[in-house]
């Protein structure tokens, strides 16, 4: 299985917090919030592939997604708000309170992560992709000879 390239995956992820970060501070509240939501699960999936960069592009979609909706229902109890309330900076990982439309602007973020590690992946050769080499045999191995 071919793997997301770390160095790519790195740059893109310092892309998107450089545009989460820009888009929260340019663009009104009402496109910038949401956008930085998506931009904060894309980050998520980013992470996923950074760290396991075996996984499959839907794969860390899904983890992103459940990382991201676990630690927004995690607002539901009263830890976060102690967290934050003791480490002021943590607020940037677990966000400031529970509404559930974020929920939505993950999951579109968890698409557009898992597209760009998609979209980076090295492509294998098309015979190497369909299990095809030259000589036959059984998953496309050559049979053995003497």
């Amino acid at each position: 299985m071919n793997r997301a390239p770390r160095p790519t995956t790195a740059v893109l992820a310092v892309a998107v917090v450089l545009a989460g970060l820009g888009g929260r501070a340019l663009l009104p509240p009402a496109v910038g919030g949401p956008l930085g939501d998506a931009l904060y699960a894309t980050l998520v999936v980013l992470l996923v592939a950074f760290l396991a960069p075996r996984t499959r592009p839907v794969v860390a979609g899904v983890v992103g997604l459940v990382v991201c909706a676990g630690i927004e229902a995690a607002w539901l109890t009263d830890v976060p708000a102690q967290v934050v309330a003791r480490f002021p900076l943590t607020r940037y990982v677990l966000g400031a309170a529970f509404t559930p439309t974020d929920l939505a602007w993950y999951a579109a973020g968890s698409v557009v992560g898992g597209a760009l590690i998609a979209l980076t992946r090295p492509r294998l050769d098309h015979e190497r992709a369909r299990g095809r080499r030259s000589g036959g045999g059984a998953h496309g191995r050559r049979p053995y000879s003497r």
